[in-house]
């Protein structure tokens, strides 16, 4: 009984996790199994894999059709090979497909992640561009080089007329 309380006690604790409870079925790890996918999926978008298969059938057709009777193993209307390509088609199209869905995965992560960055870029710029405008708007009330030195050729021709009339004589 006292055993029967500690069990109630250990599954009305919140703060424990509880234990995962254990499937009948093989657990896989979906991540391998896309990887696996894709690059499956690109061994049979190559070249390579065209030729190979290509050699593969010639050599069935060959074996098939030139060995002695009791050597073959597919007669003439090659159902065992007709099997064998079906069910190779079978698998490489969800494969294939797999590998496009993870691809448009990817391809919509990255350009999410495009849309943000130039958000960001937007942002930036406009608040550059209002820096800009404002630094301008400043600069129309600052004393630019320019101008001081026009104020100071203004002070020194007004400088040298006042000295010359203080020199000359006073006419009377």
């Amino acid at each position: 009984m006292a055993a029967e309380r500690g069990e109630q006690a250990d599954r009305s604790r919140l703060d424990q996790p509880r234990e995962p409870r254990r499937s009948p079925l093989p657990s896989y790890d979906p991540e391998a199994f896309g990887r696996l996918s894709e690059k499956i999926a690109r061994f049979l978008g190559t070249g390579r894999f065209i030729f190979w298969m290509t050699v593969v059938i010639i050599v069935w057709l060959l074996w098939n059709t030139l060995a002695p009777a009791r050597a073959r193993f597919d007669e003439y209307p090659f159902i065992f090979l007709t099997l064998t390509l079906s069910l190779q088609a079978s698998y490489a199209a969800p494969l294939i497909l797999l590998a496009q869905n993870r691809q448009d995965d990817r391809d919509r992560v990255n350009l999410e992640q495009d849309r943000r960055q130039n958000e960001r870029s937007i942002a930036d710029t406009e608040y550059l561009t209002r820096e800009i405008a404002a630094l301008r708007m400043g600069l129309g009330e600052v004393a630019t080089r320019d101008w001081i030195r026009s104020e100071f050729r203004d002070l020194l021709k007004e400088a040298e007329e006042r000295r010359s009339a203080a020199e000359q004589p006073p006419d009377r």
